[in-house]
């Protein structure tokens, strides 16, 4: 009899908890390779600024990544990919939309117009968000780096993956970053204001980013290294493209601001560690030493946090007056 009292306590209390509301908020990210998660192993740095963008809010936030390398919003629609965010989306989460650098390009299973096609694929996201009760946000794409004065032939971005250095486009650049998007980057904007959305202009905000740091600092955002520089990159790479760590976090720093102030409501769930460690590659670290040695290194004289996302971890014996400290997020929890 007791054991039966048992099971039907816990059963009950399983119902009662499972019947708690979940107030944790998702921010749903849709779009391409510059958003994308990446593979980390063998020691990878190619980031999608989505694939980092939960460093930057706090545990009531959880940025669910859909975006997925060489989609455009043609091909993300027709692969099924849009109906699965739609399947999870609950009232009050956010979908941030970005698409365009896929889009411009000719293979007819990714090529839409602005204006009409593309246009319409992005109003067909904003309207099922709406209808799902999730609040939409349009982003336009983000620049490539190209300072080149005429700019280069360019079908297919994620043929850069496969590019040494040596492959790379040999012409000469100049100090004015040209915008290779045209009417791509204007039509989220139109589309927002004809609706009634939100709206960030991240093609605006990468642009001056890439403009402030100049024709060589700018290389830095990118998986642009010379052979023999890097590692996981013998041979080196030119890709304007994509994003290194530095260049990811750098960006989702910047669109986390431009979000929050876009949406004022999630202003109080932004974060800003000094660092951030996760095994899956959302941080700036992998392990919490890289974490701790650039800490002990740094010239900053106030406390220094780090960040840890996830999974369970030793925690690290430090002097007393240590000036690092830590943040369990994201489950994380000392061992």
């Amino acid at each position: 009899m007791k054991q039966i009292r048992f099971i039907l306590v816990t059963a009950a209390l399983l119902l009662l908890v499972s019947a708690i509301p979940d107030k944790t908020t998702t921010i749903f990210i849709i779009g391409d390779s510059t958003a994308a998660n990446k593979d980390i192993s063998k020691g990878k740095l190619e980031r999608g600024w989505g694939m980092v963008l939960q460093s930057y809010f706090d545990d009531n936030i959880r940025v669910d990544n859909h975006a997925v390398n060489g989609r455009s919003s043609l091909s993300f629609i027709n692969e099924g990919r849009w109906d699965k965010v739609l399947e999870r989306m609950k009232p009050g989460d956010y979908v941030i939309i970005q698409f365009g650098h896929n889009d411009e390009k000719p293979k007819a299973d990714r090529h839409t117009d602005p204006g009409s096609t593309f246009d319409y694929n992005l109003a067909k996201f904003v309207r099922e968000t709406r209808e799902h009760g999730g609040i939409p946000v349009l982003m336009n794409c983000v620049v490539r780096r190209n300072f080149f004065v005429n700019a280069p032939e360019n079908d297919d971005d994620e043929k850069l993956r496969t590019q040494t250095f040596k492959d790379g486009v040999r012409m000469v650049e100049g100090d004015t970053l040209i915008d290779t998007h045209g009417l791509y980057r204007v039509a989220p904007r139109d589309v927002a204001r004809r609706m009634n959305v939100h709206f960030v202009d991240a093609n605006k905000i990468t642009h001056d980013l890439e403009q402030g740091l100049g024709t060589e600092a700018s290389k830095r955002l990118h998986m642009w290294f010379l052979p023999g520089t890097e590692p996981s990159e013998p041979k080196g790479k030119q890709d304007n493209t994509h994003y290194s760590v530095y260049g990811a976090h750098t960006v989702a720093h910047l669109l986390a601001d431009a979000l929050c102030q876009e949406v004022p409501i999630l202003k109080k769930y932004r974060t800003d560690a000094d660092y951030t460690v996760d095994r899956l590659g959302r941080g700036q670290y992998l392990t919490l030493d890289e974490a701790i040695t650039a800490a002990q290194s740094s010239s900053k004289k106030d406390d220094i946090t780090i960040q840890i996302l996830g999974g369970d971890w030793d925690k690290p014996q430090l002097p007393k007056k240590s000036k690092i400290r830590f943040i369990l997020r994201q489950g994380a929890t000392w061992k």
